[in-house]
């Protein structure tokens, strides 16, 4: 062997643009404007921090979770948190009670670090979760109140730390990162990623024909920190230097419109019903907003409407990059560009168009394959349809503390999803598991719903679909058989759900029927009734009122 055998750890590429960018600017949108300030301070911050967690107790391999929006000192969580060679646990603030109590406990999460105004939604649950020791408040002036016995302000806690932390070195394969997915059933899963897999996912995310990230960008990352890591997004900017443009909660369209704009953003990254509102603000004031810094939008969660793609090429000459990927996947699988070969070049607008309406070619150092029910390779040429499956560097090969060797098969992630590939080696998602509705880049279980529906006394069975929606790409709807008598309302059902999921999980509408279609094998055909569904012409209760 005659090259040096350095690990790849996230300490040695994150401060990389404190060092090369120093000057380079954090910019984070507050109630009275924005928040400033440099590489090189959030770097020196990220150090106090780590100091601060380890006067703490913590050590390589303890969890430490944020319950954040996306803004300055979440980064310097993703900073200093893997760096010291501890796990960053990144709590999802859209999931119910019931999960995010589940998900500490099973994490183990000792310290939690929360923006102020999020503990109404923590706070009822720190005396279901005995693992927390301490509660490290952010402040941002809106006197949050906690009754946690444990709990410090965040700038206290980090400020008589030295801006030097001698950060460890570990195995790269040790973990640096947990999210959590729900499932079909049951109760959500954790991915844990390592500082090898997130190593290398920043370096591809960087490459010209993924993101195409550059240390010349002004990036804002309205995709969730807490969504799959934020998709990588922190780590390849820190790496590469680039302006970071945070939004904070402010996410109505018009801020995030005029926060590109004041910022020069050249590049964004949110899921489509975020560009859909953009979209909306865009058309309605189509002189005020000059957006001609802004030359790429990476859309993913699920796949951006062509229309609205070609309408921000066309307006704005922006280009809009579909990435396909999920949280088991790190999250980039597959990037869909309008041009990725030298040979699209020839292609008509249309044909371009029609390459990034499929979910795109593989990211280089991964595999993807379609294979029938008996695992045998289908043969690539865009009319094969089979279930998608994938392995690689930065791929799950197993739950935290939660295997389910079910989901993987000889070395490969079985996604649920249903696609084909072409000739040309583009993914195209045809189908996925219609047990998962995908609401507004979230994921609704319908099988985790039906089941509590049914525990109700008076309700014999129930089964719950996607349904479109132009703004959210899909809400769930419910069918439910009563037991014969019962006088249950739709109002009695949703509060009986109510009492375990979020507002947003609910379903729009409950329709009580006297059968529900089943298949052969004697399960719920959802196939069968968003079939009927489509047949009579159904539209969501909030789509009738449009109408």
């Amino acid at each position: 062997m005659t090259m040096q055998k350095t690990p790849l750890l996230m300490s040695h590429i994150v401060k990389r643009g404190a060092v090369v960018s120093p000057e380079e600017e954090i910019v984070t949108l507050t109630a009275n404007g924005t928040h400033r300030q440099t590489y090189k301070t959030t770097w020196d911050r990220a150090n106090r921090l780590a100091g601060a967690l380890r006067a703490h107790g913590i050590e390589v391999g303890d969890r430490v979770a944020s319950f954040m929006w996306n803004n300055w000192r979440h980064l310097e969580l993703y900073q200093a948190v893997p760096s010291m060679g501890a796990v960053l646990h990144t709590l999802n603030i859209r999931l119910s009670p019931t999960d995010l109590e589940y998900i500490i406990n099973h994490a183990g999460d000792r310290v939690i670090i929360i923006d102020e105004d999020l503990l109404p939604a923590l706070d009822p649950l720190l005396d279901k979760v005995p693992c927390v020791e301490l509660l490290v408040i952010c402040s941002h002036g809106e006197d949050g109140k906690t009754s946690f016995a444990n709990s410090v302000d965040y700038e206290e806690f980090i400020a008589d730390q030295p801006a030097a932390y001698p950060w460890p070195v570990i195995d790269e394969n040790a973990p640096m990162g947990l999210c959590y997915t729900s499932g079909t059933t049951g109760k959500p899963k954790g991915v844990m990623y390592t500082n090898r897999s997130t190593y290398l996912h920043s370096m591809a995310q960087a490459m010209t024909d993924a993101m195409g990230l550059t240390a010349l960008d002004s990036i804002c990352g309205i995709v969730p920190l807490f969504h799959a890591l934020g998709w990588g997004i922190p780590f390849t900017a820190s790496m590469l230097g680039s302006k970071q443009v945070l939004p904070h909660k402010y996410m109505d369209p018009a801020s995030l419109i005029r926060l590109m704009v004041d910022e020069e953003v050249t590049i964004s990254a949110g899921v489509p019903t975020i560009w859909q509102g953009v979209k909306g603000i865009l058309e309605a004031n189509p002189d005020e907003y000059d957006l001609s810094k802004l030359t790429r939008l990476t859309c993913g969660g699920s796949a951006p409407p062509l229309s609205m793609m070609r309408w921000y090429a066309d307006n704005y000459d922006i280009e809009m990059i579909q990435g396909w990927g999920m949280t088991e996947t790190n999250p980039l699988g597959t990037v869909s560009r309008r041009v990725a070969k030298r040979a699209h070049l020839k292609l008509s607008d249309d044909e371009q168009f029609e390459n990034i309406a499929k979910a795109g070619l593989t990211i280089p150092s991964l595999e993807i394959e379609i294979f029938d029910d008996e695992f045998n390779p289908l043969p690539h040429d865009g009319e094969s349809v089979g279930e998608v499956l994938i392995r690689g560097p930065w791929i799950c090969s197993e739950y935290y503390n939660d295997p389910q060797p079910d989901k993987f098969h000889d070395g490969w992630l079985i996604t649920g999803d249903v696609g084909q590939m072409d000739s040309e080696e583009y993914l195209i998602i045809t189908d996925r598991s219609k047990d998962l509705i995908k609401s507004g880049g979230e994921w609704i279980s319908s099988v985790d719903l039906e089941n509590h529906i049914v525990s109700l006394d008076g309700v014999t069975q129930a089964a719950v679909v996607a349904q479109p929606h132009p703004r959210w790409d899909e809400r769930p709807v419910a069918m439910v058989i009563l037991v014969e008598g019962s006088n249950i309302t739709q109002e009695r059902i949703l509060d009986h759900c109510g009492e375990v999921f979020a507002k947003w999980q609910l379903p729009d509408e409950v329709i009580f029927v006297q059968e529900i279609p089943l298949t052969s094998t004697g399960k719920i055909d959802k196939k069968a009734i968003r079939a009927d569904l489509s047949e009579q012409n159904y539209q969501l209760p909030d789509l009738r009122q449009q109408g």
